[in-house]
């Protein structure tokens, strides 16, 4: 039966960056920021592959994790996702595995089918059959995950007597995630093969409305296949940033977050007037969207309570809450909002003080009692010794 005790926490990178500022410190921050997570007892964190708009600076996920992985102990990593239709599948189970094992089993490999336009564009592939080649190539790199002998032909791959030359790290396998945004195709891809499900949209209107649908979908496609549809291995994407104020996280992103309104604006083609002031732009994403980075917290631990509470409410309980990651504030203000996160809202739900809280609550009932016999001991004392000195 699903708990919040049970919930897991971790961070989604795409990731987002400012296009005015050094690429390769921004990697750099970006590999500190796993070692802060890895610190402050996080469980995940993932990154996307991008290959173009200027923002998402990562093409490949794997090689960032690699070097990641080496500066922390305990954090499991996905790959957040990795884009199956720009790959060989061969040449993709070769990669993970070995990274795989080179993490020593702290590896999720998330899979879609590409997210950018201007990606596919250069790469010539027709975005209406994206995830037609998704399917395909899963199909392909779940065989050879399994250790199977794969002959497999399609327009764009071919497989002959392929087979991966190295295991997995756990000989039960690696983890392997699809991304589902608004519409069912994603619970479908997860539920026919028994994926684990990564919704990266649940934060924004459109997506939150469906969440449980989307789960019920991916619920009845795993039963049709032969599936458990477990909740803990649903994870759900939301953009959060903390301080100890509204006010104070309004002041710490406001001098960058115009970069992801431009980010956004630019692509399409718009110039909203929402967009011409910080201010204008964190209203803006709080209460109605962003893109599609869906609804932002940007205030309180109280607040990011109350949000992940609702996402609870709307769909009867899942696995992890993936903080989505914007660089839009100061290294010092991004790694207390991470700390207000790991001190204040994980422990709320982990419920980790409850018995501290007993512990005062019994103190507090009995302290009558318990004061009467303290002032007991100190007066017994007193009369002990001075009692025997006088003697």
């Amino acid at each position: 039966m699903w708990t919040a005790e049970s919930l897991k926490f971790g961070a989604f990178l795409a990731p987002y960056h400012p296009l005015d500022a050094d690429p390769a410190l921004q990697l750099r921050r970006d590999i500190d920021l796993m070692e802060h997570l890895d610190h402050l007892g996080f469980d995940e964190a993932w990154m996307g592959e991008h290959h173009s708009t200027g923002a998402e600076i990562v093409p490949a996920p794997d090689v960032f994790i690699a070097a990641a992985a080496e500066r922390t102990e305990r954090l499991r990593f996905g790959t957040g996702v990795m884009s199956l239709p720009y790959h060989h599948p061969l040449v993709t189970v070769d990669r993970i595995t070995q990274l795989d094992l080179q993490t020593r089993g702290r590896l999720i490999f998330g899979t879609g089918p590409g997210k950018i336009p201007l990606d596919a564009h250069m790469m010539g592939i027709d975005p209406a059959e994206q995830r037609r080649r998704q399917g395909e190539a899963l199909e392909a790199i779940l065989a050879l995950l399994r250790g199977e002998v794969v002959n497999m032909s399609t327009d764009w791959f071919t497989l002959r007597d392929a087979r991966a030359q190295l295991p997995t790290y756990d000989p039960a396998g690696i983890e392997v995630a699809t991304a589902s945004t608004i519409s069912p195709n994603g619970s479908v891809l997860a539920g026919t093969h028994g994926l684990s499900l990564l919704s990266l949209a649940a934060s924004s209107p459109m997506g939150f409305e469906v969440l449980d649908r989307n789960w019920g979908v991916y619920e009845k496609v795993c039963a049709e296949h032969g599936h458990i549809a477990d909740r803990a291995r649903w994870r759900l994407v939301n953009p959060i940033f903390l301080a100890e104020t509204r006010e104070e996280a309004e002041r710490a992103v406001s001098r960058r977050i115009g970069s992801m309104a431009a980010y956004v604006n630019r692509q399409t083609g718009e110039n909203p007037a929402w967009a011409d002031t910080p201010k204008g732009i964190i209203d803006q994403w709080r209460n109605e969207n962003l893109g599609e980075f869906g609804q932002a917290v940007i205030g309180t631990p109280d607040e990011a309570i109350a949000r992940i509470e609702r996402l609870v409410e709307k769909t009867g309980g899942f696995g992890t809450l993936l903080v989505l990651h914007v660089d839009m504030a100061s290294w010092a203000d991004t790694k207390r909002s991470y700390e207000l996160f790991a001190s204040e809202v994980i422990p709320h739900f982990k419920n980790r003080n409850r018995r501290r809280e007993a512990s005062l609550q019994y103190a507090q009932d009995n302290r009558e009692l318990l004061i009467g016999q303290l002032v007991t001991a100190i007066t017994k004392a007193h009369t002990d010794y001075y009692g025997a000195t006088s003697g």
